[in-house]
């Protein structure tokens, strides 16, 4: 893509989040949704293996939900999102250990604006179901190399590119064999390979549609491990089996074996 046409996707997405900042609150609020709280913020936590004290940069910080929690295991966060109403929204929701967090209105796919934050400022780095709304990743990866201290990390959780995207689809089948009748959950993948640019909705209600920036592992890796990263951990989280007879419709709380997000730890080399 060009540098005008990455520009223009950028700003949509900025717009289409300033737009959706109030709803995604509501839906959110401080404890945030099921994948938050049972498939992302566990995994992230287990990688990053905080210390208190700690230096944590939130990338794609929403209205503050993991810069928060972070917070409250005693790291010391700043949280950057380039949605104004997303950091106001941040702001409003930090009743508690505000000496230790502070939030910047501030795009990630800026390599110069995110370097203004300081070299080796940070022990750590983290980005909760962001880069997949990132008109381009390489900036990032380049600067958080300069970011972060000396075998200092970066998780990220996505969505799972492999199973969980706009060119994916749930389906239920009714089996029959000689006992019983039976319901085989499986997901169907249309495309995987080519990275691709899709509108489409994280909540039911969204005021705008967002784009969706899918990218194959290999070309999101290899990104990483050219900027200087190495993959140092992994996670592929799905729900508690436990919650499928909560379930009702057809929805990721009934694949126990499909994942709906990977975590990965980046570690600089």
């Amino acid at each position: 893509m060009t540098d005008a046409s990455i520009n223009s996707l950028n700003n949509q997405t900025r717009e289409a989040w300033n737009a959706t900042a109030q709803v995604w609150d509501e839906k959110m609020g401080d404890e945030g949704n099921d994948f938050h709280r049972y498939l992302v913020r566990p995994a992230i936590e287990k990688l990053l293996e905080l210390k208190p004290g700690e230096r944590i940069l939130d990338i794609g910080c929403g209205n503050g939900l993991t810069t928060r929690r972070l917070a409250s295991l005693g790291a010391k966060v700043t949280g950057i999102d380039f949605a104004s109403e997303m950091i106001n929204n941040a702001r409003k929701r930090t009743g508690y250990n505000q000496e230790l967090i502070e939030y910047q209105v501030l795009d990630a796919t800026d390599e110069a604006a995110l370097l203004k934050l300081g070299e080796n400022n940070f022990d750590a780095a983290v980005s909760a179901m962001a880069l997949m709304d990132m008109a381009e990743i390489e900036p990032l990866f380049r600067a958080l190399t300069k970011l972060i201290r000396p075998n200092g990390c970066f998780i990220f959780a996505i969505q799972h590119p492999c199973f969980n995207s706009m060119h994916t689809n749930m389906a239920a089948e009714l089996i029959e064999n000689e006992r019983e009748f039976y319901t085989e959950y499986s997901i169907k993948v249309r495309s995987y390979l080519k990275p691709t640019q899709k509108r489409g909705l994280a909540l039911e209600n969204q005021p705008k549609p967002h784009i969706y920036f899918h990218r194959p592992l290999h070309l999101l890796l290899n990104t990483a491990f050219k900027a200087g990263f190495l993959l140092d951990g992994l996670e592929e989280s799905t729900f508690p089996p436990e919650l499928a007879a909560e379930n009702s419709g057809l929805n990721w709380r009934l694949f126990s074996e499909i994942p709906p997000v990977i975590i990965a730890r980046l570690r600089i080399m």
